[in-house]
């Protein structure tokens, strides 16, 4: 399913991480950027636990372990001959653990935790290297830039870390050799120095017995701080390090100063550049770079790795039950650390389909999400979107893209640096009939493979497999192997496969899975994700070969003859075989030449993709709104309001390449677009150069076109001509209009959708005083314009309306305003409460414009704000009734209809407003998603037989019988967004839930269904403590951890087994311990251990920074 990742493709420099580009996704450094930035919290990586805080001490009291994963990045790297290009940062000193140069415990408990890292994609020196960041910036120091390719070591290599008995001379030799100058012997010495301290353990002759703590004396003053007290301290005499003065009468005490030696070695003039803790920080950044980019003249490493801004996380394809729909699930993660999470509204995920188009089944190819769960790094924070799509099996996915909506109006858009996301659909690891034994190690895989792909998949397996103890190698070796798989039955455009493997070792759980057929791939899925349980597929559509989408087969194929404005093409064919050509129109637009790139820029920049099935008509169909739009090499497009200036035609004869989609059209070639452009003109008071074609020449004319407005019909009708319109139906053009201050112009009612016009946006704000569209695809209405809305210069209002191209709607920050003819009495200018007013509007509507939730009936409909029923009318007729602000409804000739909270949805009644739960969702329990027919109806059944049912964002629907306990009652004004089914009612808003419960509800007659819980007891002989907090600078439980995708609190009981108390933490971290650590005390309320376990969700593990601890009785 994933596109296999690129050799070091599209990395980014560090150096810029606050206004730089993102990353191109996929890289080959994806799991290495997790494990570097993505640490704690929710789907926290946890790499940096074993360090923090700084002064954990995990191999043996007194070693701080950060000092430990510095110093192992050095004696990994200390082997480097730059003479005979061997050594450096390789991860030989897994080999090298036991000579004599790398003793203590240390490394062994360093590269132990390492280990649990270990992947085809993140190689043991990677890790090392990651090490070293994380040890000095998780202890107060500067970035270290880390990149990625290492390549470990098979072997150990020759022995040469430096010694303390060594002398100066032999100390710059050695540094030499490795790479280094002799400033930069100091400074890496005085880096790696600042941490931790020397131990009798290893040294003896240093450290007499009984001086230091826990057999431990400090390098400096600050043995868990990485500071420059390293240098002051040794400059102005009050330095302990050993390594400088040696306690008198300690053997070998004049000897083995080796700090002083290699400090004082050019009389102290670096170490007097190194006193200020600025200047201190600057060079350790750059020569601990070097030192763990020191590796092998054979490895290339990428360039430094940056955290994305928007990154895709598990994204995974799965086919559903009967076999004619998939369900995409995964996470977009967005990076808030400069896009405060408080400044975003949601996030719209819009996807292509399988050859590159919008068919996306009977809804649109978008779908809005909202924010759930946090985790941070050292520098950084990033919250999850959780994404849940259920889309056509017929049709697929091959890419999508990402828009930001901000609460000011403004949105942005991630396109991958304009490549889309690529995700493709033609193999899946097909998890819910996959299964591990994790006990055994057993896994059988089952995978789908599309019926377009000829080559029979592979399954391989990555797996760690711990060496034989006679090594002493605590690193176990990565071992890869290779399974074919078996043919299976053929559902809908799908074939499954299965193989079986024992996984060796007894660290299954630690497996990357991956099933590849051909070029196509689903690669590195964790086979801790998969179940004990194989489950049986059911259902069974009727196989096909035919894995085109409708959308794109049944395009007109062109005819091998061109029209007779065309230039003709010969063909030496004597079969009457049909000859490629390009069509003189498509749709809307026109062809206008071959045309070439600009000059070191893209001659069309406003959107990009590509893909195996591209066509002329799939391209136009990407780049509906756009003037140009293009095809290049075969397989990709481009759109654009304006050509580049430096490019210029070509002649027709070089765009030769045939489409990867239709073999019968020519799109482009290498550096050559086949160029098409709208055969509207813009309404302007300007003239505007259009290139034009003369359909006997290959030479490209321009034509200065003068333009004015004119005034229009209100039909939505197409004009032909992209232009303002000064009057749909009964409003008039107001102007280009900025939104409010810190609010939105029009704030009464709004909807937003992908087929938005003037004429849809007019009817559903239809007895308003005002309408607006904005962004393309949004609609608002409002008797009044909030303060701070100002007029703005009209072509500010650019951007054409999603369902027609022919008319603009807005742009960001910006509406297209209208204005009702007859004004609204002020006695209905009142919103405050929707639910006491009924609705007048006197509007015509053609066949062509309807609302987005009109139906093909026709009834009449009255609400007051104590109605219990309701019908909708959709007839094109006009309709006239009135508006009122009086409590009780006035009475209508005509069909009437007022957007109101219901007070009864039979048998629930309304509760109000609320809020979703901190870290978890207020009702947890069921949910589901319509962006065209929810309904508070549709909810109260899908709920049935729960106590509570909520709706939010228009189009989603939630039930439990528990509500969180972080979820709180807000005004019942904030849920303002009408239902996507019927507009008439409120169906919450962002992060607001319309919330019902059903009075008469009880635990045994509800259908059996019980909600999350803390139970009172676990066997074992545990009992429920509290609800308790991490501890103010350590763990609260610190003795002994694991984290675990399918976590519950039995497995957390059996590996805590021994001792005193177990706590959960963020749904799937367990901690363990005999007693509570400093800081640690009860939570406000129970409730704020909130989210459910990943492995069960009818028990709470925790929450962010709060544990669900258990006690022995």
């Amino acid at each position: 399913m994933r596109t296999g990742v690129p050799v070091f493709a599209g990395l980014l420099c560090l150096a810029a991480r606050g206004g730089r580009a993102d990353p191109t996704w996929p890289a080959p450094t994806d799991e290495m950027e997790e494990l570097l930035y993505q640490l704690q919290g929710f789907r926290g990586r946890l790499f940096n636990d074993q360090i923090t805080p700084c002064n954990n001490q995990a191999a043996g009291p007194g070693r701080v372990t950060a000092s430990e994963w510095l110093r192992i990045g050095f004696h990994d790297m200390a082997t480097r001959n730059r003479f005979s290009d061997v050594g450096g940062l390789d991860g030989s000193i897994q080999f090298e653990v036991n000579n004599s140069e790398n003793t203590g415990p240390g490394h062994n408990t360093t590269l132990k935790w390492f280990s649990n890292f270990l992947s085809a994609r993140s190689s043991l020196a990677d890790l090392i290297a990651a090490g070293v960041y994380a040890s000095v910036r998780g202890c107060g120091g500067p970035i270290v830039p880390v990149r990625g390719g290492r390549v470990d070591a098979a072997q150990a290599g020759p022995i040469g870390v430096p010694q303390p008995e060594n002398s100066v001379t032999s100390f710059r030799n050695a540094f030499d050799r490795m790479g280094f100058s002799a400033t930069e012997m100091i400074q890496v010495t005085a880096c790696g120095h600042t941490l931790g301290g020397v131990h009798r353990e290893e040294f003896p002759g240093l450290v007499p017995e009984g001086m230091g703590v826990n057999g431990q004396i400090g390098l400096d003053s600050t043995v868990a701080g990485f500071d420059n007290k390293i240098v002051t301290e040794y400059l102005d005499g009050t330095s302990q390090n050993v390594l400088v003065r040696p306690v008198a009468g300690t053997a070998f005490a004049n000897q083995r100063n080796s700090d002083f030696k290699v400090f004082n070695s050019d009389g102290n003039a670096t170490m007097n550049a190194m006193t200020a803790a600025t200047a201190f920080n600057n060079i350790c950044a750059t020569v601990l770079q070097k030192m763990i980019d020191t590796v092998p003249s054979a490895v290339t490493l990428s360039d430094p790795i940056a955290p994305y801004t928007i990154k895709p996380v598990d994204m995974q394809l799965t086919l559903n039950p009967g076999g004619t729909s998939m369900f995409l699930s995964g996470y977009i993660r967005l990076r808030t650390t400069n896009i405060p999470i408080a400044t975003v509204r949601d996030l719209t995920f819009t996807w292509k389909d399988r050859a590159g188009g919008n068919n996306c089944g009977s809804g649109s190819c978008s779908r809005t999400f909202t924010h759930q769960g946090g985790s941070t790094g050292f520098d950084d924070t990033f919250v999850f979107y959780p994404i849940e799509i259920t889309m056509p099996a017929s049709s697929g996915i091959s890419q999508f893209t990402v828009r930001l909506n901000m609460n000011d109006g403004s949105s942005q858009t991630f396109d991958n640096n304009g490549n889309a996301y690529p995700l493709s659909d033609a193999v899946i690891l097909q998890k819910p009939q996959s299964c591990l034994a994790q006990s055994t190690g057993a896994v059988t895989v089952t995978a789908l493979v599309r019926n377009d792909i000829t080559e029979t998949p592979d399954l391989f397996v990555s797996y760690p497999e711990p060496r034989p103890a006679s090594d002493r190698n605590p690193v176990p070796a990565l071992k890869n192997t290779t399974i074919a798989m078996i043919k299976g039955d053929c559902v809908g455009v799908y074939t499954f496969y299965s193989a079986s493997y024992t996984i060796p070792g007894g660290r299954s759980f630690n497996a990357r899975l991956t099933v590849t057929a051909g070029s196509e791939t689903d690669d590195f899925n964790k086979a801790a994700d998969i179940t004990g349980t194989c489950v049986a597929f059911t259902g069974s559509a009727t196989c096909t070969t035919n894995t085109t989408p409708s959308s794109v087969s049944s395009s007109a194929v062109p005819s091998s003859t061109r029209t007779s404005t065309s230039t003709t093409r010969t063909s030496t064919s004597t079969t009457g075989t049909p000859t490629p050509s390009i069509p003189q129109t498509l749709g809307g637009y026109r062809f206008v030449s071959c045309w070439t790139e600009g000059t070191g820029v893209r001659a069309l920049g406003g959107a990009a993709y590509a893909y195996d099935g591209m066509t002329l008509e799939s391209c136009m169909g990407n780049c509906t709104g756009f003037d140009y739009w293009g095809t290049e090499y075969g397989r990709e497009c481009y759109c654009g309001n304006s050509l580049a200036s430096s490019s210029q035609s070509a002649p027709v004869g070089d765009c030769n390449m045939l489409c990867a989609g239709n073999p019968l059209q020519y799109c482009g070639a290498g550096n050559r677009i086949v160029l098409y452009s709208t055969t509207t003109i813009r309404s302007s008071t300007t003239s505007t150069s259009v290139p034009t074609t003369s359909p006997t020449s290959t030479s490209t004319r321009t034509s200065t076109v003068s333009t004015t407005s004119t005034s229009t019909s209100s039909s939505a009708a197409a004009t032909g001509t992209l232009a303002r319109k000064p009057v749909v139906g009964a409003y008039t053009l107001v102007g280009c209009q900025t939104e409010a201050t810190g609010a939105r112009a029009l704030s009464a009612n709004s909807y937003a959708a992908d087929t938005m016009t003037l004429e849809s946006c007019a009817t559903f704000c239809s007895g308003y005083t005002y309408f607006g569209t904005e962004y393309g695809r949004e609609c608002y209405c409002g008797n009044t314009l909030n303060a701070g809305s100002v007029p703005a210069t009209q072509s500010d209002c650019s951007m054409v309306c999603a369902g027609n191209p022919f008319e603009y709607c807005g742009a960001g920050n910006r509406l297209e305003l209208y204005k009702l003819t007859v004004a609204v009495s002020s006695s209905s200018s009142s919103l405050s409460t929707p639910s006491t007013s009924t609705r007048s509007s006197t509007s015509s509507t053609s066949s062509t414009s309807s609302r987005p939730w009109s139906s093909s009936s026709s009834t009449s409909s009255t609400r007051s704000s104590i109605s219990t029923t309701s019908s909708r009318s959709s007839s094109t007729t006009s309709t006239t009734s009135t508006r009122s602000s009086s409590s009780s409804s006035t009475s209508s000739t005509a069909a009437t209809s007022t957007l109101a909270h219901r007070p009864t949805i039979s048998p629930f009644t309304l509760a109000g407003c609320y809020t979703e739960g901190v870290g978890s969702r207020a009702l947890s329990e069921k949910s589901y998603a319509s962006g065209t027919s929810m309904t508070l109806q549709s909810c109260a059944t899908f709920c049935s037989g729960y106590k509570y049912f909520g709706t939010e964002y228009g189009s989603e629907c939630y039930c439990g019988n528990v509500l969180h306990s972080t979820s709180t009652n807000v005004t019942l004004a904030e849920c303002s967004m009408p239902c996507s089914g019927n507009p008439f009612q409120y169906c919450g808003a962002g992060n607001r839930l319309e919330l019902y419960v059903n009075p008469s509800w009880t635990s045994s007659g509800g259908g059996g269904v019980t909600g999350p819980s803390h139970p009172a007891t676990i066997a074992g002989g545990w009992g429920f403590y509290n609800c308790m907090t991490e501890g103010t600078s350590a763990r609260a439980l610190g003795a002994k951890a694991y984290a675990a995708a399918d976590m519950t609190l039995e497995a957390c009981a059996a590996f805590c087994n021994g001792y005193t108390y177990f706590g959960t933490e963020y749904a799937s971290e367990c901690y363990c311990g005999n007693g509570f650590a400093a800081g640690s005390v009860p939570a406000g309320a129970v409730g704020e251990c909130g989210m459910t376990c990943s492995g069960n969700g009818n028990q709470f593990c925790g929450a962010g920074n709060r544990l669900s601890v258990y006690s022995q009785s």
